[in-house]
């Protein structure tokens, strides 16, 4: 049985800490700040991040660098005839597409397994802890990027969105528009159902967001997973503690008979694109 390691990158929401602690490992995703690159969880932290962002610097998203990659993909060589790396969603980054086509090289063709199964953050995090669970059971490298990508769209995120005004300089609303959203208290409900970040649906007041929210995850759970033991069930913020805290007590209320809740923050590289203040649910069937 060959020897693997799992690899996801930081939009998992993984800490370099936690990633220790569960035997797995994290490439840093970059971003460039006012001209200057910083990498998530390395040099720029949640409230360093957010401390930026509501001064209006100039956030943007990269990819890692293609020696960053190779760097630890030969180190981990070292010790593992294997590994299975989960990149955020092929939709939302190019990352996946780089890593897809480095992998084909001859030094790592048969070595290493590039999961394109569109998860991103609470669900990417799950992804790769699935991971872990399928290399005890014996799999391969192969046989875990097959299964993963297998079951790419049994997951679900639902995104309330606080303030417009990111998703405009994003340009995903128009001017106009957030001006209008912002006069009449409209909340965005976003969803991530496969490769993109798609409107799901607008509503006046962050109480009927999160209703709209926790009904779409009721639906899911009885037309797509079948029941609550049949999941793991997450909520998602940006920064926003004490609203959180409040709507993971709400979503235990709502769904009772689920064993398994976790409460992350959203990845910082969804966060720039939504802003602070928004809250996600998200579900993955359990494998």
């Amino acid at each position: 049985m060959p020897k693997i390691a799992v690899v996801t990158d930081s939009n998992s929401g993984i800490s370099p800490n936690e990633a220790k602690e569960l035997g797995l490992y994290i490439l840093p995703m970059p971003f460039m700040i006012d001209g200057k690159q910083y990498y998530e969880d390395i040099n720029l932290s949640q409230k360093e991040f957010y401390d930026l962002l509501l001064n209006d610097a100039d956030i943007s998203t990269s990819q890692p660098a293609i020696g960053e990659i190779m760097e630890l993909w030969n180190n981990l060589l070292k010790d593992y005839d294997q590994i299975v790396h989960i990149p955020m969603s092929s939709g939302l980054s190019k990352s996946c597409e780089t890593a897809t086509l480095l992998a084909q090289e001859d030094e790592y063709n048969g070595k290493v397994f590039v999961v394109n199964n569109q998860r991103i953050s609470v669900t990417q995090r799950q992804s790769s802890l699935d991971a872990l669970e399928l290399v005890k059971r014996g799999l391969n490298g192969k046989e875990i990027k097959d299964f993963l990508e297998s079951v790419k769209f049994e997951s679900s995120i639902y995104i309330m969105v606080d303030n417009l005004k990111y998703l405009c300089k994003g340009g995903r609303v128009t001017p106009a528009g957030a001006a209008f959203g912002k006069l009449f208290g409209i909340k965005p409900v976003l969803q991530i159902q496969g490769e993109k970040l798609d409107a799901f649906a607008k509503v006046r007041g962050s109480k009927k967001a999160i209703k709209v929210m926790l009904d779409a995850m009721k639906a899911d759970i009885k037309n797509r997973y079948g029941s609550m033991e049949n999941i793991h069930l997450a909520c998602a913020y940006t920064h926003n503690d004490v609203e959180a805290q409040e709507f993971f007590a709400l979503v235990k209320e709502e769904f009772p008979n689920c064993i398994d809740y976790v409460l992350n923050p959203l990845s910082l590289s969804v966060s720039c694109h939504i802003g602070p203040g928004s809250l996600a649910i998200a579900a993955s069937k359990k494998i």
